[in-house]
């Protein structure tokens, strides 16, 4: 599975995070791991895999741990993120742009191995796919701020 494929599926199940209260997290978990394909028709005409979890226990174990970690740090997160986010308090800001914004956050914060740019970047796409017309510009401007302030 590619790192773009995972960090799609992290911020999936991570986006659940704030709608169940915390002791549902294993069992949320377990119902988004085994929840059937999902396709839909493109707009070209042909099928699109919208979700499908088809990964080994290594990449299932990879992402529960890393979205407790992130879940772990929403108030340092929300922190840093009202700090630079200007006029968009974290409690103004979409659900999935916040939720992009988090991620993000968190692997320049506590991945090594995910460069600030390529958090970036990956956040950006995430907003394309999943936010609406501004988000990619909003998620770009706000964690562009941050590097800044670093």
């Amino acid at each position: 599975m590619t790192r773009r494929e995972m960090r799609e599926h992290c911020f999936k199940m991570f986006f659940g995070v704030v709608f169940y209260p915390p002791e549902e997290a294993a069992v949320q978990a377990e119902q988004y791991f085994a929840s059937p394909q999902e396709d839909d028709m493109a707009a070209d005409g042909t099928v699109e895999i919208i979700h499908q979890v088809d990964m080994g226990e290594t990449d299932r174990d990879f992402l529960i741990s890393r979205v407790e970690g992130m879940a772990a740090k929403i108030p340092e997160l929300d922190g840093k993120l009202d700090a630079v986010a200007q006029g968009w308090k974290t409690r103004r800001m979409g659900r999935v742009e916040l939720t992009i914004l988090r991620q993000a956050l968190y692997e320049m914060a506590y991945d090594s191995e995910v460069p600030d740019k390529v958090a970036i970047n990956e956040a950006v796409e995430l907003a394309k796919r999943f936010g609406g017309r501004d988000s990619a510009a909003f998620v770009n401007g706000v964690l562009a701020k941050m590097v800044k302030t670093e």
